[in-house]
């Protein structure tokens, strides 16, 4: 989402770079292009002028003028306002003392409410909670059966007692959804509700009755990332009729600019506690500030990226992995292992850009996950005996590795020639010490 963005503020701290010393007529004129990339990203005037003016007054100041690496300050200086304006920290969700605890969502019809109930479902579940998922949807045709179908996915339980349909009260279905779980030992209520095409009385009036009626520890408002400042206008209109304690940001994988994850927290003061970076039950986890501050600014991601490995990745496989690099023993049937692995992290683009500095490298390049399945087909098409033993495929061994995957023999070559060169590059981190690997952002 933040592609243009990104690559416009790398471009300033490339040129900032090539000065010793920096005077203040150079800090203005490289935050004037901040201001206007800023402002081309569709982020909030006032948040824009607040965030420019905190820069500007530690940029000009002796925190820059007597560093030895004065651009490399003012990047940093940038790099924790960005943090500033994204919330500092991530806050996690409130849980009543007293199960159970009621989450309500809210939001515009389209902002992926519905999915996001599911998602955030799912992943109390990862965390050990016992949600139920609630159908108070009652307006808009299938809502219902859409929240079963996901329920069903993410294997969280629905409460959805009324087929629904033009005029249905959800107020009764929300109350009696309590009830429901402590009846079945449920210790979180993930309450769905009704939207709008736009804010109307009517939709603020149900949702206001709703909380009322289910009094929510949390009232989450999901907010489509793509529609930049029009999700500042919607958080504070739910937030004068709600009462909002955090938002949910949707569609963060997008290609619009990303003006609303940057000024929706500093214009209502509530914080972004989750995101969505797909459309699959999976992607979904909690928002960090400065994780996002990286990526932005091109310093990748990768606390996240480890995160999502050793979701996918089992201890005791990882660490039979790294016995056969240290023992030079890494086939191809493993590098399949690792590639099958890697798919479960999610798209390859989206993988890619959370390693510092390849946001930009991966600035027009085309990344396509069918790629992967090329990979993935070649090596099928060998015999178990190929996969441990490459160095016996010749020239005719390979070309009926090409007829029976469906590619080329160049490509074949290729793949090969792949797998040589991350053998060797990952028997090098093998043999790397943790500090080393931290020095290179790879460790924590």
């Amino acid at each position: 989402m933040f592609d243009t963005l990104s690559a416009r503020l790398q471009d300033v701290f490339t040129r900032l770079r090539g000065h010793g010393r920096l005077s203040e007529a150079q800090v203005d004129a490289a935050l004037r292009e901040v201001r206007l990339a800023l402002l081309e990203a569709d982020v909030n005037f006032r948040v824009v002028k607040d965030f420019v003016a905190r820069v500007r007054e530690r940029a000009v100041g002796e925190e820059v003028t007597r560093s030895l690496t004065p651009a490399q300050q003012v990047i940093k200086i940038v790099h924790e306002e960005l943090i500033v304006t994204l919330g500092e920290h991530n806050v996690p969700l409130t849980f009543s003392p007293r199960p159970p605890t009621v989450l309500l969502m809210a939001g515009l019809q389209g902002s992926g409410k519905t999915t996001t109930a599911a998602k955030l479902a799912r992943w109390l579940a990862q965390k050990g909670r016992k949600p139920l998922l609630v159908a108070g949807d009652l307006q808009r045709p299938a809502a219902v059966k859409q929240l079963q179908v996901l329920g069903e996915q993410a294997k969280v339980p629905v409460f959805a007692p009324h087929p629904g349909g033009p005029g249905a009260d959800p107020v009764p279905v929300a109350s009696a959804a309590r009830g429901e779980a402590e009846r079945t030992g449920r210790d979180v209520v993930v309450v769905d509700t009704a939207g709008r095409l736009a804010i109307d009385a009517e939709m603020m009036a149900q949702a206001a009755a709703i909380r009322e009626a289910v009094e929510p520890t949390e009232v989450l408002l999901v907010v489509d990332a793509m529609t930049g400042q029009d999700a500042v206008a919607t958080a504070q209109a739910f937030q004068e009729g709600v009462d909002v304690t955090g938002f949910v940001l949707t569609k963060l994988d997008g290609d619009a600019r990303g003006g609303a994850a940057l000024s929706i927290r500093e214009v209502t003061g509530r914080p972004i506690k989750f995101a969505t970076t797909g459309e699959k039950l999976a992607d979904f986890d909690a928002f960090h500030p400065d994780r996002l501050a990286g990526r932005i600014l091109g310093m990748g991601d990768v606390l996240t990226l480890i995160e999502r490995a050793e979701e996918v990745v089992d201890r005791e496989q990882a660490e039979a992995m790294e016995r056969k690099l240290r023992e030079a023993s890494f086939t191809l049937e493993d590098f399949l292992d690792q590639l099958q692995q890697v798919k479960k992290m999610g798209p390859l683009s989206q993988v890619l850009g959370m390693l510092p500095g390849m946001g930009r490298e991966l600035q027009g390049v085309e990344v396509d996950d069918r790629d992967v399945a090329r990979v993935e087909a070649i090596i099928r098409s060998m015999t178990p005996t190929e996969r441990n033993n490459p160095k016996i495929l010749n020239g005719s061994r390979r070309a009926r590795i090409a007829r029976g995957s469906g590619t080329t023999t160049q490509q074949v070559n290729s793949v090969l020639k792949q797998f040589d060169e991350a053998r060797r590059m990952m028997k090098q981190l093998a043999g790397m010490t943790p500090k080393r690997l931290r020095k290179m952002g790879l460790h924590r």
